[in-house]
């Protein structure tokens, strides 16, 4: 079965490691580096640690001709089927110094694998493009992951692995990655390393292995606002301020995830349909996480929820050395005050 001409990221990965199949030419682009050098070691281990000084090259953009890349292609692989070729940085290379490569990319060679990495930017060239689709090159866009995609992509991860992850679990984790690719692969490699298959990760599991504390954490401060439990919240941003190297207290972290909660709550109360199938559609949630957020409307109207929306985006701005210099901790602390005693009055 040959590859598709576009793929996902976990298709092409899986695709490419059993070495069957494969294109002449991959195109490896887009704003994420991370999945591209993912990608390039997969590639890379296609070609036996034994032959690598023959069969495996890698290649600069702008440190190398395209004249160069042309003739490293043509070459036949030494006691193997098969070469690997990879040409990196061509961000860097010229529009027109890449169209140079466009009559090998019409008719590459059978036995070349070229990976071509335009790290950090989309494929340019209109020319070489054409060509490397006219030669049957497959191209992969590696996008930033949005905030949105990280419990679909974490979930996902964590099942290729064989574990399961309860809601709670699942919650804590996201929290902690964020949109860092880098950071959630490292932490579900560690969950693989140290469970065996079939497992739950649990928040018990994530605070031994991984090192959150499952109860002072961003995620457990904004469960605290929502219910409006002062004593826990001002425990919360307490133990932060104790703990500063903490990168799981840092401040921008803290805001998003206080924010992205109370933004649930407000579509919620706006949302016609309020079953919790109804507002996970609404808000892109799970059903779980609704279920726990419905009860929790009674202690915010909408008024106030949008009153604790801007006190967020003034904190997080304030926080940035925009109109004050307090210490971040000391801004935690005023901005879980507001949260909790905003009377809900609008401006007008």
């Amino acid at each position: 079965m040959a590859a598709p001409k576009t793929a996902s990221f976990t298709d092409l990965a899986r695709f490419v490691a059993k070495g069957h199949d494969l294109a002449p030419v991959y195109m490896l682009h887009g704003e994420e580096g991370f999945y591209i050098d993912r990608l390039v070691k997969i590639f890379e281990n296609l070609v036996p640690e034994a032959d690598r000084d023959f069969n495996l090259t890698t290649l600069y953009g702008p440190q190398t001709t395209m004249a160069t890349v042309h003739e490293v292609c043509r070459r036949f692989p030494m006691m193997s089927d098969r070469q690997v070729v990879i040409l990196k940085e061509l961000q860097n290379v010229s529009a027109d110094e890449l169209r140079k490569l466009a009559p090998y990319l019409r008719q590459p060679s059978p036995t070349t694998v070229l990976v071509a990495c335009f790290r950090g930017e989309k494929a340019k060239g209109k020319e070489m493009l054409d060509a490397a689709r006219e030669g049957g090159a497959v191209f992969f866009e590696s996008k930033k992951l949005k905030e949105s995609q990280v419990t679909g992509e974490l979930s996902s991860l964590l099942r290729t692995h064989g574990l399961n992850i309860e809601p709670k679990g699942l919650e804590l984790m996201c929290s902690h990655v964020g949109t860092d690719l880098s950071r959630l692969y490292n932490e579900v490699d560690k969950l693989a390393t140290a469970l065996p298959k079939g497992s739950m990760v649990t928040p018990e599991v994530i605070q031994k292995l991984i090192g959150i504390n499952k109860d002072y954490n961003s995620f457990e401060l904004a469960d605290a606002l929502l219910r409006r439990d002062a004593a826990k919240a001002f425990d919360i941003v307490k133990r932060f301020a104790a703990n500063p190297k903490d990168k799981n207290n840092a401040f921008p972290q803290v805001i998003a995830v206080v924010f992205g909660k109370f933004s649930d709550l407000m579509v919620c109360h706006f949302a016609p349909d309020k079953s919790p199938a109804g507002l996970a559609r609404a808000t892109g949630g799970s059903e779980w996480a609704m279920r726990h957020l419905i009860p929790v409307m009674r202690n915010y109207n909408a008024f106030q929820v949008i009153e604790i929306i801007g006190i967020l985006r003034r904190t997080d701005a304030q926080s940035k050395g925009i109109g004050s210099r307090q210490d971040p901790f000391d801004l935690m602390h005023d901005m879980v005050f507001s949260i909790l005693t905003a009377p809900g009055r609008l401006p007008y």
